[in-house]
């Protein structure tokens, strides 16, 4: 048994479970004798075209993924800011409009 801990409903969780069946619809699969279920072809259908949604959701955020990891640290952002009210400069804002610019909402 494979077990992932992580909270309910975030994308962790669902990526996790994408095209997994759930204990609580396992007997969509098989009957209690083993034999498959009448069942058993809607729902892997289900499963899959919950991978095909799930999947369309996580690479539309891809670019969100690839923003969080080009931002500058929230220290570094605020020590940019506190130079930039100092100095007069626009360092912080150069810096996120770069990120923004080099990975551009779809």
């Amino acid at each position: 048994m494979i077990i992932i801990d992580c909270e309910q409903g975030t994308e962790e969780w669902f990526e996790a479970r994408m095209g997994v069946p759930s204990a609580s619809n396992f007997s969509r699969i098989c009957t209690t004798t083993g034999k498959w279920s009448a069942q058993a072809d809607s729902y892997i259908n289900e499963l899959a075209a919950e991978v095909i949604r799930l999947q369309a959701v996580y690479d539309a955020k891809a670019y969100q993924r690839t923003r969080s990891l080009e931002y500058p640290s929230v220290q570094d952002q605020l020590d940019m800011q506190y130079w930039d009210s100092v100095n007069g400069t626009t360092t912080w804002a150069t810096a996120i409009a770069k990120v923004k610019t080099d990975n551009p909402k779809p």
